[in-house]
């Protein structure tokens, strides 16, 4: 288990590993992928337990489901860094006829990926059916699942919602990215999303909040959430987030939700991140 700094200096990394892929193949998702780097640091690092020899049951392993797929360069640095890939892989990222394409696919069979991600919407009810198969088979695995605040918008999100209050999918923790921009501008403008505290605590979840850029935060809310597993109710997490965290010129701009730097800017967004680990 990594301790506060050696996280930092990985999801530093990730961050680096996050604005070369997509530079390399002008192509992709950086601001939210930014975004979350801590996050998912923190679950690989130091939260789940999973296993890097991958199998696609998942038995006896928490599973974790990438719902808001098109931030797939912050998941498949972290997924290379935690050690189910070659971290040389990454150089490979959205190009024809490789394991990383834009969205996470099963056709490629990428180690740690278990459902194709790109259609928003659908990573909660997939994430469901897992945790059902886990309960059947008295498996004490945790289902995490990590979800955009603008895909709060798609209407089978709810319809999951609903769901798993109803049959007590107590083994379930969603994670929110809340960082209020999509790709038309700010979800406020777009379409609001109200209360969104209450609007789960409505349809019967456990609520917490975090800073999804602390990760002492990120850490501490995680392991709180993952206490209050088995306790009857599902468990959803709002993590506030900057967009483009890290990268001065990228943060807290829908702008770069699809976007990618050109070569002055790449050496700018490097020139901020240190590198902690070793570049690929």
């Amino acid at each position: 288990m990594s301790s506060i700094s050696e996280l930092e200096k990985i999801a530093t990394q990730v961050r680096r590993d996050i604005v070369r892929m997509v530079h390399g193949c002008q192509s992709g998702h950086p601001g939210g992928s930014l975004g979350c780097a801590d996050f998912l640091t923190a679950l690989y690092f130091h939260q789940m337990n999973h296993h890097v020899d991958f199998s696609m049951d998942g038995k006896n392993e928490d599973l974790f489901f990438l719902s808001n797929g098109h931030i797939s360069p912050v998941w498949y640095s972290v997924l290379a860094r935690a050690g189910y890939f070659p971290v040389a892989e990454l150089a490979t990222f959205r190009k024809l006829n490789t394991r990383l394409q834009g969205h996470p696919t099963t056709a490629e069979h990428l180690p740690g990926v278990r459902m194709a991600s790109g259609s928003l919407g659908q990573g909660l009810s997939v994430a469901l059916g897992a945790a059902e198969i886990k309960k059947l088979n008295n498996d004490k695995g945790i289902v995490y699942t990590l979800h955009g605040d603008g895909e709060l918008q798609e209407g089978q999100i709810w319809e999951a919602a609903l769901y798993a209050a109803h049959h007590k999918m107590d083994r379930v923790i969603a994670t929110i990215d809340y960082n209020g921009q999509q790709i038309d501008g700010s979800t406020e403008q777009v379409l609001s999303l109200g209360n969104l505290a209450a609007k789960w605590e409505a349809f019967g979840w456990d609520v917490l909040h975090t800073n999804g850029n602390n990760m002492q935060e990120l850490v501490d809310c995680l392991a709180l959430a993952k206490s209050k597993t088995g306790a009857g109710k599902p468990i959803v997490i709002i993590m506030k987030t900057e967009m483009g965290a890290g990268v001065d010129f990228m943060m807290g701009s829908h702008k770069w939700h699809g976007v990618a730097p050109n070569d002055e800017q790449l050496a700018a967004a490097l020139g901020q991140l240190e590198e902690t680990l070793k570049d690929y």
